[in-house]
């Protein structure tokens, strides 16, 4: 009995190669439908072998590109809607991120407060204001002055 493993065929690729007795065969449908096993010799047998291996070969190698193609796609339509960044920008952002923080660390708690409400809770001005029982221009001020403050310090860097 033949002992070679079993392998992927394709349409294009219709014969079955088998080994019994020592003998060596290729086995395929005519075209009336009939199956038809043919005995050959071991130099046609290899030549068989070694073409379908060949074969097999080619369509791994397909099936890998088309799927690194299709990854590939993916990975550019992902681009293209997410801003993909270099490992320089990754860790200027970091370091600008890191000043900023320790800018606003710097600044008044009543700035800090004012500054979060407006630019992280996105409240108005007038929103501030009605909350900490103030003017509306005690707010625009305070955090105006928190921006100059922090753009000043960032500037120092």
């Amino acid at each position: 009995m033949d002992k070679r493993p079993k392998r992927r065929k394709d349409k294009y690729n219709p014969y079955k190669l088998s080994i019994e007795n020592q003998k060596y065969y290729v086995t395929f449908t005519d075209i009336n439908g009939n199956i038809q096993k043919v005995e050959v010799s071991k130099k046609i047998f290899e030549s068989f072998n070694r073409f379908e291996l060949d074969d097999i070969s080619q369509m791994n190698e397909y099936d890998r590109h088309y799927e690194h193609s299709e990854i590939y796609e993916n990975a550019l339509n992902r681009r293209n809607v997410f801003d993909v960044q270099s490992l320089e920008e990754y860790f200027d952002n970091a370091q600008d991120a890191e000043n900023l923080h320790m800018a606003i660390s710097k600044l008044p708690d009543v700035q800090k407060r004012r500054l979060k409400k407006y630019y992280f809770e996105e409240k108005t001005f007038e929103e501030i204001a009605l909350e900490e029982g103030c003017t509306y221009q005690c707010v625009q001020r305070s955090v105006y002055r928190a921006l100059a403050k922090i753009k000043n310090i960032l500037e120092k860097l």
